[in-house]
């Protein structure tokens, strides 16, 4: 694959402000080494290459990218964000390195009562970008201000099942914009989904139960993309759903990543769920709508909802006689 960008050099011989934003963007996420040629259009001449390339292709704004394929087919991107998104989606997996195994009852000792901002320091510190947070749509907002604040770089992912709430797509637009961070979304197979919408219909998880959806549209995408790190972060605190006592750094029980050993951070094991809604309020970060509407989790639109101010009564897979869900079908999520 081959990418000409094109940039417009105004008339003052500087850069457009559009252009500089969006090679800024690429280099910040370390895309710009795959731009391999850059054409100006300079303002006013039709004869300088960019401003020829752009009358070939009839694009009239830049900056824009013409990605030409191994067939010698080009394509044209007028969004800079669009082209990070497709090198994003057709990068390989990170390449296996070799680096020194984390001593987890060394770190368990010296993180005791640590700030969830040291506990999450390890893994960023060790593994960089190859140490990825699972962000929900709620509490996981505090790891990326955390993760944001402390200058090193990390990974962010985010299961798109399909069937999530409005709110929470337009959730994910803002806190892409707060961070000027890419938040890869991984999505279901999307044969497994068909078959299954084909042979039992769309809500076939109020008759069988939820079990057989989420291991398509949430357990399987995400043992998926764990595959392809060597530690990530989630935002399971004290007392969020989880019955058993949470140990800040762990070897993850279910999963594997690409070195096999997963290391697994779970920085705000010690705190509760007001700790992080005061850290939210106190850094003017940007929380989930639907906190405010009563919601304790944020998942599925049909299978989450408002708390019931009837003692007892679940707010998710509320239809089962057993809602709880064991560790493996409900890896991760901090609400």
């Amino acid at each position: 694959m081959r990418i000409t960008m094109v940039k417009k050099r105004l008339a003052s011989g500087e850069s457009c402000e559009k252009c500089a934003q969006a090679e800024e963007m690429l280099r910040r996420r370390s895309l710009w080494d795959r731009i391999d040629e850059v054409l100006w259009a300079v303002e006013g001449d039709a004869s300088s290459p960019g401003a020829r390339v752009a009358a070939k292709h009839g694009v009239e704004l830049a900056p824009f990218f013409v990605v030409q394929d191994e067939s010698g087919e080009e394509t044209v991107l007028t969004s800079a964000l669009r082209l990070a998104k497709q090198l994003a989606s057709s990068a390989a997996p990170p390449a296996s390195v070799s680096v020194p195994a984390v001593d987890l009852a060394t770190a368990v000792r010296n993180l005791e009562g640590a700030e969830p901002s040291e506990i999450l320091r390890l893994g960023l510190e060790h593994y960089g970008e190859r140490c990825a947070i699972a962000f929900s749509g709620a509490e996981e907002v505090v790891l990326i201000d955390m993760a944001s604040r402390l200058g090193l770089p990390f990974s962010v992912f985010s299961l798109d099942t399909g069937r999530l709430h409005d709110e929470t797509y337009e959730y994910l637009d803002e806190v892409r914009r707060r961070y000027g961070r890419e938040i890869e979304v991984v999505l279901p197979d999307a044969a497994e989904v068909r078959a299954l919408v084909q042979s039992k219909g769309t809500n076939s998880f109020l008759r069988d139960g939820h079990w057989e959806c989420c291991g398509i549209r949430r357990l399987r995408p995400l043992r998926r993309v764990l595959g392809r790190f060597d530690a990530w972060v989630t935002g399971k605190h004290r007392g969020s759903h989880s019955p058993v006592e949470l140990p800040v750094v762990e070897a993850d029980p279910i999963f594997r990543g690409a070195g096999e050993d997963l290391l697994r951070l779970n920085p705000l094991a010690g705190w509760t769920r007001v700790d992080v809604l005061d850290y939210a309020r106190r850094h003017a970060v940007p929380t989930h709508p639907l906190l405010d509407k009563g919601f304790a989790r944020i998942g599925c639109a049909p299978c989450t909802r408002p708390r019931s101010e009837t003692p007892g009564e679940p707010d998710r897979w509320w239809w089962e006689q057993d809602a709880s869900a064991p560790a493996e079908a409900d890896p991760g999520s901090g609400i």
